[in-house]
């Protein structure tokens, strides 16, 4: 029998919290939230709890826990999420409301020990805070969702704070269909003055061809001369120490980690003790922290590296938490049980280290060249201590010869070539976050559920394309020489991670805009936050909050139940053959090309055929949408394979595919119109290799993470056993694989526990 019994949120957690306690302490886990509320009333906001049916074995075996231990704490994470984890303990369990509730930035022996020293009882407010705020979701989740899945083709549902992020990044691919990329040619030289450097030419450059052509022929020959000099010192200062959102945004840039990724590992580093909470909103770092970060600076790197700083949140609500991230024991440079963890351990150490170190200074200079009227720039730049640096960030050196104005200077080599402008960058899930921090929408636990609805709703893709090939002209001249002309080839258009609006996600944005303001209002929604720390702050009533926002909103969605189904479909014109009307809409699986009317109407079915690559139903044209319709129809055959096997190109709800005998094969970056055999044949023969035994409706499949057993049906496949070799099992085997492969839970019974008076009490 335990004196002591701490409960947590996860079994990590616990086992990495009872090894610094002693054996005095017993450490559970609630696994997370113990209830889920699940209705709402509309008028008074009271909630109705239910437990989680898996759930119900813990809740047991902590029940029983709480019997045997003479004092209880509730340790649960230190955020509003957190404290209402507590309080759900609290009713679950029958716990005394003066039961000790502790908090702590950090699972270290020092940081439980001060808990301990220090404990509180369960705050109320921020439970009220964040009751309202899932009160608040589930009542624009409900009646939102509703009326979306009604009024537009596709929808899944809307949500409160997915919405706002939803209409950045339409707006952002609206601003880009709409950018005209213009060209002009880019100037620069080689010179040579006891070394060789570049530099660009200085003001507009020439607008096409003809003009830089002309440039070129009038600057070959001409003498240059050093017209003015600037050398200046200057340094780089550090970064400041890592809150949720800019590690998000850090890992999603430096290592290409998705928000989501970047908090699971975030939390398996917290959950083992090696750093401090990772979702918060403060810059602070406490003084025993400063202190020992400056000693290892000073240790490792020299007393010159080292400037201790402090650092005060913006923000005054930042309240989510009491320090920035940072590694509890700094001495560890590597830490973490996978790659994901070692990585993101590596990037917030370095940072850490690197917000107490001096500033990177460097050396730079500027030489302006002069000839025939004409000014050349070249620009260097040499890290004279690298502070920071060291750890942290890079810099190029750039160093360029030691000259004094008037000195001539060789020009070697004029090249011009073409540029294209550039419209504005589509959203990566980091650069998002940060422009969602701006905007005062979210908080640091809810950036990583944000991107993961917006793109599981079928809104938002990643974009996987590395882009296409383009001609770009590039002149060059020696003195005394022709200009020659080359054509060189570049990348355009690539999409790779960035977040692209599905057709669906473009009709849902469009259609909360038109008739839902606030929702996708970002003041509006940045307000709200500020509304819900107030509640946490006892400065806002939760009920009044709530019924300030949901009286409003219920009549606009009594408005909006009026409005027409929401399609945005387009007429574009009709066919010069046959006179028909040619359409642009948007159906559940995305946009489309319609040639003919209603068939229902007409008694005749319609062509359809896909829109093109890069175009929406706003921006198709009817010249575009003729070259589609002349695609030929799917599916279609290609050709035969070496075996005899016809293989066919088709397009399904799934995404287009190659049909091969009863093989359908999943392409990805495909055109099922334009595939030609050849293309075709590699991947049939790819899945052919794949198979290693092969009994109709069962199959053994060398897949992507090793050979697994597929039966008929869809989602029936188990993996072989890794001390089994596949090629030796039989179909008796296999079926006997199938029988016995890891079944899926069923959710149980719920059973229900209305809690009122609690979320209405102080309201």
């Amino acid at each position: 029998m335990s004196k002591n019994l701490v409960i947590v949120e996860s079994p990590a957690k616990a086992q990495t919290i009872e090894k610094y306690l002693g054996k005095d302490f017993q450490v559970l886990a609630s696994v997370g939230h113990i209830r889920k509320d699940t209705k709402v009333d509309k008028s008074t906001f009271d909630v109705t709890y239910e437990i989680d049916p898996e759930h119900t074995k813990i809740i047991s075996a902590l029940k029983k826990a709480v019997k045997e231990s003479d004092k209880i704490w509730l340790a649960t994470d230190e955020d509003r999420e957190g404290e209402s984890i507590s309080w759900h303990l609290l009713e679950v369990l029958k716990l005394p409301k003066d039961t000790a509730r502790i908090t702590f930035h950090e699972i270290t022996k020092p940081a439980l020990e001060k808990a301990i020293e220090n404990p509180r009882t369960v705050d109320m407010d921020m439970v009220y805070s964040q009751q309202a705020r899932q009160t608040l979701d589930m009542l624009v989740g409900y009646d939102l969702s509703d009326i979306v899945r009604r009024k537009v083709p596709g929808a899944i549902s809307a949500g409160r704070v997915q919405s706002p992020a939803l209409r950045l990044i339409v707006e952002r691919e609206k601003d880009i269909e709409k950018f005209e990329s213009k060209s002009s040619f880019k100037v620069s030289g080689d010179f040579e003055n006891q070394a060789k450097f570049v530099a660009n030419l200085e003001g507009d450059n020439p607008a096409n061809e003809d003009e830089a052509t002309k440039l070129l022929d009038n600057l070959k020959d001409v003498k240059f001369t050093v017209s003015d000099i600037e050398e200046a010192e200057g340094s780089k200062a550090n970064p400041v120490p890592l809150t949720t959102a800019a590690l998000q945004i850090e890992a999603n840039s430096k290592l290409g980690f998705s928000s989501r990724t970047t908090m699971t590992a975030a939390q398996g580093l917290y959950q083992a003790g090696l750093i401090t909470y990772h979702r918060t909103d403060s810059l602070n770092l406490s003084s025993q922290a400063v202190a020992s970060i400056a000693n290892y600076i000073e240790t490792n790197f020299g007393k010159n590296y080292l400037k201790v700083r402090s650092f005060k949140t913006k923000d005054a609500s930042a309240q989510e938490a009491h320090e920035a991230i940072r590694p509890t024991h700094i001495e560890n440079t590597s830490a973490g049980k996978n790659d994901y963890e070692r990585k993101l351990y590596q990037l917030i150490w370095s940072r850490t280290v690197a917000t107490q170190m001096a500033n990177a200074k460097v050396a730079k200079t500027t030489i302006e060249l002069t000839g025939n009227d004409k000014k050349f720039v070249a620009k260097g730049e040499v890290v004279i201590f690298d502070g920071f640096l060291k750890v942290y960030g890079k810099s190029k050196d750039l160093e360029l010869p030691h000259l004094k104005k008037g000195d001539p200077v060789n020009l070697l080599e004029l090249t011009a070539k073409q540029t294209f402008a550039k419209p504005a960058a589509r959203y990566t899930e980091g650069s998002l976050v940060k422009k969602l921090e701006e905007l005062g929408i979210g908080r640091p636990s809810t950036y990583a559920s944000i991107m993961t609805a917006i793109q599981a709703r079928g809104y938002v893709i990643k974009g996987e394309s590395e882009g296409e090939d383009r001609e770009v002209v590039a002149l060059s001249v020696k003195p005394a020489s022709e200009i020659k002309r080359q054509m060189a080839t570049e990348k355009f258009g690539a999409n790779k991670g960035k977040l692209i609006p599905t057709p669906i996600g473009e009709l849902v944005a469009g259609f909360l805009v038109d008739n839902f303001k606030n929702i996708v209002d970002y003041k509006f929604t940045a307000n709200i936050e500020k509304d819900l720390d107030l509640i946490a702050e006892a400065k806002l009533e939760r009920v009044k909050m709530l019924r300030d926002f949901y009286g409003p909103f219920r009549n606009t969605v009594l408005a909006a139940d009026g409005v027409e189904r929401y399609n945005n479909s387009r007429l574009l014109g009709h066919d010069p053959e046959t006179g028909e009307p040619i359409y642009a809409k948007i159906g559940k699986n995305g946009g489309f090309i319609q040639l003919g009317g209603n068939e229902k109407e007409t008694g005749k079915k319609p062509r359809f055929a896909p829109l093109p690559k890069r175009k929406s139903v706003k921006t198709v044209t009817l010249e575009q949408a003729l070259t589609q319709l002349a695609l030929p129809t799917l599916p279609r055959t290609l050709g035969t394979a070496k075996d005899g096997t016809e293989i066919i190109a088709a397009n399904g709800p799934f995404g287009p595919y190659l049909k091969a005998g009863k093989y359908n094969i999943p392409v990805k970056d495909i055109d099922p119109y334009t595939v030609t055999i050849d293309e075709a044949l590699p991947l049939y023969e790819a899945k052919i290799n794949s198979i290693i035994a092969d009994w109709d409706e069962i199959q053994i499949i060398n897949g992507a993470y090793g050979p697994y057993v597929k039966g008929p049906g869809r989602r029936n496949f188990v993996r072989v056993p890794k001390d089994v070799d596949p090629k030796t099992v039989t179909l008796e085997q296999a079926k006997e694989y199938l029988a016995n492969k890891p079944k899926t839970k069923r959710r149980a019974a719920r059973k229900t526990t209305k809690t009122k008076a609690k979320t209405a009490k102080k309201s």
